[in-house]
């Protein structure tokens, strides 16, 4: 089963780098997601240090930062309130 499973993935990342360079998207795409990836660390860090609001603590790992980086601002908004409401 472990096997099957990363032939799908090995397979659907073949396919995907396929369709990536027959568009001729090039790599802008790397930059604007480079963009997405660094603004998203950037919005959790003055969250996490600014010092309005002091309970608050966003950790910076790949589920937060995607999250930010795919929704933008809202993203992080979204982090903080879920954040108040949870814990």
């Amino acid at each position: 089963m472990r096997m099957a499973a990363l032939a799908v993935l090995v397979l659907s990342g073949l396919l995907l780098l396929l369709i990536v360079f027959r568009k001729k998207m090039g790599w802008a795409w790397l930059s604007l997601f480079g963009t997405h990836l660094l603004l998203a660390a950037l919005g959790i860090y003055v969250v996490n240090f600014s010092g309005l609001l002091t309970d608050i603590y966003i950790p910076l790992n790949p589920a937060t930062i995607g999250a930010v980086t795919v929704l933008g601002l809202p993203g992080v908004l979204m982090l903080m309130g879920l954040k108040i409401t949870l814990f």
